[in-house]
C-alpha cells in the first residue's frame, strides 16, 4: 500500500493551481479580469483621497503564443494616492497581502485580484512586472521590477530605481505581459469600460487597444461621493473566532468597556442591558473568559434584541444625482428615474440599494430588458442569470406597470455594502439573500411605478395626437360639406377650433 504524504502549499501556490477560482479560467476571460482588477484598484486609490480619477489603459500586442492566443503587454496608469515604497513589493508580489481587509466599503474584497493578474502574467509569459509609484509628498518616484516567488508567496525584487519627481507626479503605473485572446474578450472589455463610466461619472477613462484604436470616456462632473469609512463589527455579525480575536487584542479590563470600544453602535446603557441579559459581571476582565463563556457570549450577542441596527454612515453610495448623471451620459434615454433605498442590513452588515430605470433614447434594443448590475461600483458582466437582481426582475408582474419585454428599457441596480454577498471569489454575481432580494424588489417597484405613470401619460398624449390628426384631416371637409348643405358660399372658419384642440393637446403633452 502506498504511503500517504502530506505537504503545505503557500497562498500563491494554491491560486496558481486553482486560478479558475479568481476568474482566470481561459485566455479571453483572463485578459478581461486582469484589466478589471487593476482598474478597480486604481479607482479605489483615487477615490480614497477624493481625487477625480484619470485612468489610462493600453494593451499592446507582443507576439503569438499559440494558435488561439497571443502575448500582450498591459499598462495601466492612475492619478491616485500612490503607494509608499516599503509596501510596493508585497502589495504586488504577495498574494493575500493588501489594504482591503478592514471592515469598510471597497471595490476589492479579498486583496487578490491585482496580484492574480500579475501571477497569471508570470505563469503564462515568465516575465517580470514593472511597478512605478509616487505619493507626491516627496520629490521621488520609486520603480520596482519584480516577480512572485510562488512556492513561498514572497516578492522577488529584480531591480529597484529611485527617480527625481520634477513634476510632483502622484499615482501608480503597472506594466506586465500576459497571455490572452483579445478578439474574443473585446466586447466584454469595452462593455466594462462603458459601465464603469456609467457608475463613475466623475472619472476620465482612456483605453488604447492592440490595433491602436483610442476609446475615451470623459467625466461629466467633478462631484464625488465621500470616501467610505472604516467601521466596527456589529454584534449580530460576530462569530466565535472574531470574538476571540477581539479579546486577544483588547486593552480593556472590563466587559462594559470591551463592548463599547469593539462593537458598532454599542453604548454604555446597551452594554449594561446586554450583560444583564447574558448574566455576565460588567467588571469582569474579557481576557479571563473561558472558552465556554466565549461561545455562550457569541450566542447571546445574536439573541439580544435591543442592539441598534448598523449605521450606514460607513457606506459610500453613489447617490441619486451622480447615478442619474452617469446613466444620462452613457444611455441618453427619453425618460429616466433613479431612487435610493434607505439603509438595510443582512447578517449585521449594512447595505444600500440604488436603482435606475431608463426608457427609450439610446437604450439598446435587444427584445428584452437590459440589466446593468453593480456592486460597490463594480460592473458585474458574467453569470447574470444567477444574480439576485435578475431573479427579482423575472419574478415581477410588469404588466401592472404597463411595461412589456419588447420595450427599450434598461434597469440599473447598484448595491453597496461593507461586505457584498458575492457567491464566488470572481465577484460576478450577488447571492440571493432574503434581505437583499427584498430591498431590490421594493426599489424596483418604486421606480417601475414612476415609469408606469410616464407610460400612461405618454399613451394619453399619443391618443390626443391621433385625435388631433383626425380633426385636422376631416374638419375642413366637414366645414365645406356643411356650407354646401346650407346653401352658403362662405365656408365656416375652423382655425379657431383647430387652435383650441391643439392647445389642449399641447397641455396634455
Amino acid at each position: 500500500m502506498a504511503q500517504t504524504t502530506f505537504e503545505e502549499i503557500s497562498a500563491s501556490d494554491f491560486f496558481y493551481r486553482n486560478r479558475d477560482i479568481a476568474g482566470f479560467s481561459n485566455p479571453s476571460r483572463a485578459i478581461f479580469v486582469a484589466i478589471r482588477e487593476i482598474v478597480e484598484n486604481a479607482l479605489d486609490a483615487a477615490e480614497s483621497h477624493k481625487i477625480p480619477p484619470d485612468i489610462y489603459v493600453r494593451l499592446s500586442f507582443e507576439g503569438e503564443a499559440t494558435k488561439d492566443t497571443q502575448i500582450y503587454k498591459l499598462r495601466i496608469e492612475d492619478n491616485g494616492s500612490g503607494i509608499q515604497p516599503r509596501f510596493i513589493p508585497s502589495a504586488f508580489g504577495q498574494v493575500l497581502y493588501g489594504s482591503k481587509y478592514k471592515l469598510k466599503q471597497t471595490r476589492g474584497t479579498f486583496g487578490l485580484g491585482g496580484k492574480m493578474a500579475l501571477l497569471y502574467g508570470q505563469i503564462t509569459t515568465h516575465q517580470a512586472a514593472q511597478v512605478t509609484s509616487s505619493t507626491g509628498n516627496q520629490n521621488k518616484i520609486y520603480s520596482f521590477k519584480l516577480m512572485i516567488d510562488i512556492q513561498h508567496n514572497r516578492p522577488i525584487i529584480l531591480d529597484r530605481k529611485v527617480l527625481i519627481n520634477k513634476d510632483n507626479w502622484r499615482g501608480t503605473i503597472i506594466e506586465f505581459t500576459l497571455e490572452g485572446d483579445y478578439l474574443r474578450a473585446m466586447p466584454k472589455i469595452l462593455d466594462y469600460f462603458k459601465q464603469t463610466a456609467m457608475v463613475n461619472p466623475y472619472a476620465n477613462l482612456t483605453f488604447v487597444d492592440p490595433k491602436g484604436r483610442l476609446y475615451k470616456w470623459t467625466r461629466v462632473t467633478t462631484e464625488m461621493p465621500d470616501p467610505p469609512r472604516e467601521t466596527l463589527p456589529h454584534p449580530y455579525g460576530v462569530d466565535v473566532e472574531m470574538l476571540q480575536r477581539l479579546i486577544h487584542i483588547t486593552t480593556d479590563t472590563t466587559m462594559t468597556d470591551f463592548l463599547k470600544h469593539h462593537f458598532h453602535r454599542v453604548g454604555g446603557i446597551t452594554a449594561q442591558k446586554f450583560l444583564e441579559f447574558s448574566g455576565l459581571n460588567p467588571t469582569k476582565n474579557p481576557k479571563k473568559l473561558s472558552h465556554e463563556e466565549i461561545v455562550k457570549l457569541t450566542q447571546n450577542l445574536k439573541k439580544f434584541k435591543d442592539f441598534l441596527p448598523p449605521d450606514a454612515s460607513c457606506l459610500s453610495p453613489l447617490g441619486e444625482e451622480l447615478l442619474r448623471a452617469g446613466i444620462q451620459k452613457e444611455l441618453q434615454p427619453e425618460y429616466l428615474v433613479v431612487h435610493q433605498r434607505k439603509p438595510s442590513t443582512y447578517a449585521g452588515h449594512p447595505f444600500i440599494v440604488e436603482v435606475g430605470i431608463a426608457y427609450g433614447g439610446g437604450v439598446p434594443k435587444t427584445g428584452g430588458f437590459v440589466l446593468y448590475r453593480f456592486a460597490n461600483r463594480i460592473p458585474l458582466l458574467y453569470d447574470e442569470a444567477s444574480d439576485v437582481s435578475y431573479r427579482v426582475i423575472n419574478s415581477m408582474n410588469w404588466r401592472r406597470y404597463k411595461v412589456s419585454p419588447d420595450m427599450p428599457i434598461a434597469i440599473v441596480v447598484h448595491i453597496c455594502s461593507t461586505k457584498v454577498p458575492y457567491k464566488t471569489v470572481g465577484k460576478e454575481f450577488i447571492a440571493d439573500r432574503a434581505e437583499v432580494r427584498r430591498e431590490v424588489a421594493n426599489e424596483l417597484r418604486e421606480v417601475s411605478r414612476q415609469l408606469g405613470h410616464f407610460l400612461t401619460r405618454r399613451e394619453h398624449v399619443d391618443k390626443e395626437k391621433k385625435r388631433l390628426t383626425i380633426f385636422a384631416k376631416y374638419l375642413p371637409r366637414i366645414a365645406q360639406f356643411s356650407a354646401t348643405l346650407a346653401g352658403k358660399e362662405k365656408i365656416p372658419d375652423i382655425e379657431k377650433l383647430l387652435k383650441s384642440v391643439q392647445k389642449y393637446g399641447a397641455e396634455d403633452e
